[in-house]
């Protein structure tokens, strides 16, 4: 809460609009420096000379070895702590990482493998663990006033707008339990502290959580190492090769929020995938699986093939955010938003060995628009298939009279057009805004003023239509998180299950997100 002496949120941020104006305006409308129009964000350059692309090894991130595993259950530790790495050729950074990884080791699981997690926090800030598009408890889901303190004294308090009675505060550790109750689905974990989501997130704090089930081995996809996650990022570095991010307070602390521009949302001009500036991956001449993560603040993509295939699409979707579509689509794009997830099949049997393939990036503009490259090293034997059917998918159908609910995502509220609001209000960890009963199909409503990824926790939703149409193209199968143009409302069906309390709904826009663009909501049964 903020103290005597201390500048509260909503008068900081107002103060912001005004020290900017109308040009702060001008960039949230998509009109920022050297940024697509396809961004509701702002470019933060580098400044230091950008690597050569495709000239580092890719990498897969460390599958994280428990420490116990008896009767269902088993045992993880990880430690959040500072750690230099060489991200830039050349150069160190220092980050925030998950057992000093970036991205953080992978956690796999079966389904129904009950996962504990104890998360020690050995950096100089809160921090909160979100297990995003987990099937999970309240108390581990990571509500963002749940603060892990830092286990060394005089690390930074949690500063902020506030926090309030209900927030369960722990000093040093806490143990985050996930039951793993669903489909088989590319997850991904990352920071959710309340206002400085951001600039945690930006510095390291996230990793990758694979769950596998009887369906989906059953279906002979492509496995082993040629079952391949991409978790893409974008970021800014100094010339010394720190991060850069337009903190307000570089110490996050207080005050929270961005400076300037970037009220908007923050784009990085370098492309990493897994920790990697544009790696290039050396593959064989036969189907490859691949996890795309968006871990990007603000960022969003158009991916293609260059050269695409001598036939056949680019990518064979066979997932979703929330696990394995019905069938098979073929795409020769995919857009996704930050957050998003797609798991897709790319058949390099198509190719000539020596081929240079490039994953090109049509919303990126100068360094950014391009994303990895592939290389077809050698012929080798298939041992994949696509099958035709994939996955059952229950049709979420709500009943005559169902619950609608309206979401409205735009500029405003109290602290003036720098904040970002939800219906008209900023966030209040202890509102709750809804009240679903568990086991009720509901009709969701989102409407955007700009580019918005909105986010629900607890229960993935099926898409039912944007505007007057049906869904979209890349809006197949099970999602937690929806892409949103300016101007567009969705409908989606949404029930929840098995877990009561609270849980949020949000822009997943991250400086979006920590300047108020969240709403709580409590499941009851």
């Amino acid at each position: 809460m903020s103290g005597p002496g201390r500048i509260s949120r909503r008068t900081l941020l107002a103060g912001v609009l005004g020290a900017t104006g109308a040009a702060t305006l001008g960039i949230v409308a998509g009109c920022g420096r050297t940024a697509s129009t396809d961004q509701t964000a702002v470019l933060l350059p580098s400044a230091t000379p950008l690597p050569e692309r495709f000239t580092v090894p890719f990498a897969v991130p460390p599958v994280k070895r428990p420490i116990a595993r008896e009767a269902g259950l088993t045992t993880y530790d990880i430690v959040q702590r500072t750690a230099w790495a060489e991200i830039l050729p050349g150069l160190s950074t220092e980050i925030m990482g998950y057992d000093g990884l970036l991205p953080g080791p992978t956690i796999r699981a079966r389904r129904g493998e009950r996962v504990r997690i104890t998360h020690r926090n050995r950096l100089t800030v809160p921090t909160v663990v979100h297990l995003h598009g987990g099937h999970t408890p309240a108390d581990s889901d990571g509500y963002p006033i749940d603060l892990v303190l830092p286990e060394i004294e005089g690390g930074a308090h949690h500063g902020g707008l506030h926090t309030d009675e209900t927030g369960v505060i722990t000093k040093g550790s806490r143990t985050y339990d996930y039951p793993n109750d669903q489909p088989a689905a590319t997850l991904w974990y990352h920071d959710h502290r309340m206002d400085f989501t951001g600039p945690q997130v930006w510095r390291g704090l996230a990793g990758l959580h694979l769950i596998t089930d009887e369906v989906e081995e059953a279906l002979d996809l492509p496995g082993g190492d040629r079952d391949i996650p991409l978790m893409i990022m974008d970021r800014s570095f100094g010339a010394d090769g720190s991060l850069r991010y337009p903190a307000l307070d570089p110490e996050l602390a207080d005050p929270p929020g961005v400076y300037g521009d970037y009220v908007a949302g923050v784009l990085g001009d370098v492309i990493l995938v897994n920790g990697r500036p544009w790696p290039e991956l050396e593959v064989d001449a036969v189907r490859y699986r691949f996890r795309i993560v968006n871990a990007s603040n603000a960022r969003r993509y158009r991916l293609a093939l260059d050269p695409p295939p001598p036939s056949g699409p680019s990518f064979v979707q066979i997932g979703s955010d929330g696990g394995l579509l019905d069938a098979p689509v073929g795409h020769d794009t995919i857009q996704l938003a930050a957050a998003e997830r797609f798991d897709v099949v790319v058949d390099f049997g198509a190719y000539p060995v020596g081929t240079a393939i490039t994953v090109t990036n049509a919303l990126g503009v100068g360094s950014t628009d391009a994303v990895l490259r592939f290389r077809v090293v050698r012929a080798a034997r298939e041992t994949s298939r696509v099958p035709a059917r994939l996955a059952e998918i229950e049709p979420l159908v709500p009943a005559p009279g169902a619950t609608v609910r309206e979401w409205r995502f735009s500029r405003g509220g109290a602290g003036g057009p720098a904040h970002w609001v939800i219906n008209g209000l900023a966030f209040d960890p202890s509102r709750m805004d809804a009240r679903p009963r568990l086991g009720e199909v509901e009709i969701w409503r989102f409407q955007t003023d700009l580019h918005h990824p909105v986010h629900v926790h607890l229960s993935p939703f099926q898409v039912r239509r944007r505007g007057n149409r049906g869904p979209g193209e890349w809006d197949r199968g099970w999602k937690d998180t929806i892409d949103l143009a300016p101007l567009e409302t969705a409908e989606v069906a949404i029930r929840f299950d098995d877990h009561a309390g609270r849980f949020l709904l949000h822009c997943h826009n991250l400086e979006h997100e920590d300047m108020m663009m969240m709403s709580a909501f409590e499941t009851v049964r």
